[in-house]
């Protein structure tokens, strides 16, 4: 094994966190030559669990796993991580508004900001846990000196349902459709751009003849995904998101292939007129040397300009409702 990456995972006990840290363990994620130290972070009742998920974990007897960390301690579980991935929220209760979710999780962040500072000094952190891009602006700005660029928010399980939705309509394969951008915010104000999208590398609306559907039902589809799931299983999304988080990690690490982006929520530097600093979806690129860059010239119509104006506002709402956590 050439080297060993440290991996944190918030609530990692759940449901998400089940689905996720088998799949780091195995080499999946950073692959066969790279050893995975997994700390598992939980709040105090519920590190029982992750007792006997370390169990599991070892039963597997995974060749790349080289060590599990139990804490409920962030400045212990943060500790020298390469990844931190913050799954760990408090779920939306019935009739909470969604400003109130974001002041009841807003004090975690701002403690799990403060200690990843102890990470290493190439740490990076995407945030799950929702609102997620609200809560990784809360971690960023309580990460000291730690880089504003090192932290995240997952759209991807947005982009890979987008995606999903093109190819059924399209009755093409997934893998014919790239480029799906999510724009803005991981809620239901945010802009699947199928405008910009290709599927067998044509444009997307050249293919998809149904531009009603395209404006209407796609996006609402994707926009509300989230809430159908909960409505057919009776739980959120677990699996999908888990998977969609190792997508998020992969592009981070790998050269993305030219011509291709994908989506991830990070801070704005101003481009296509979102506010900087917001931290808000924008199609991105990995370099080969492992910084990213937003994707510069793609065209928005009327259409598409009222959605980002949309999102936009909506992230901008929220980052007041915290802002005496910034």
């Amino acid at each position: 094994m050439s080297n060993t990456v440290k991996v944190a995972v918030t609530g990692a006990g759940g449901q998400i966190g089940y689905s996720l840290v088998f799949r780091i363990a195995s080499g999946e994620l950073f692959g066969p030559d790279t050893k995975v130290v997994l700390s598992l972070l939980e709040i105090p009742q519920a590190v029982k669990a992750l007792e006997g998920l370390a169990m599991e974990l070892q039963d597997c007897a995974f060749e790349t796993l080289a060590g599990i960390e139990i804490n409920s301690d962030a400045q212990a579980g943060f500790d020298g991580v390469n990844w931190a991935i913050l799954v760990g929220a408090k779920p939306r209760g019935p009739g909470m508004e969604r400003k109130d979710l974001i002041s009841e999780n807003g004090p975690i962040f701002t403690g799990q900001g403060k200690a990843l500072q102890r990470g290493a000094a190439d740490m990076r952190c995407v945030v799950v846990g929702n609102p997620c891009n609200t809560n990784a602006l809360i971690a960023a700005k309580n990460a000291g000196d730690v880089p504003f660029n090192r932290f995240s928010a997952m759209t991807m399980l947005d982009e890979n349902r987008a995606r999903y939705q093109l190819a059924a309509k399209a009755g093409v394969d997934i893998s014919q459709v790239r480029n799906m951008t999510i724009w803005g915010n991981h809620s239901a104000t945010q802009y699947p751009d199928f405008f910009n999208a290709t599927i067998g590398g044509k444009k997307a609306t050249d293919v998809i003849t149904d531009h009603e559907w395209l404006q209407g039902e796609f996006i609402t589809t994707v926009q509300k995904r989230g809430a159908a799931i909960i409505s057919a299983r009776g739980k959120s999304s677990a699996a999908s998101a888990a998977n969609a988080a190792l997508d998020h990690v992969k592009n981070f690490t790998r050269p993305t292939e030219d011509g291709n982006w994908f989506s991830a929520a990070v801070p704005s530097d101003g481009s296509y007129g979102v506010e900087e600093g917001l931290i808000f979806s924008f199609p991105l690129r990995t370099k080969e040397d492992g910084s990213y860059e937003i994707v510069q010239g793609l065209a928005h119509n009327d259409f598409a300009q009222e959605k980002l104006a949309k999102t936009q506002e909506e992230l901008k709402q929220e980052r007041e409702v915290v802002k005496d956590l910034l």
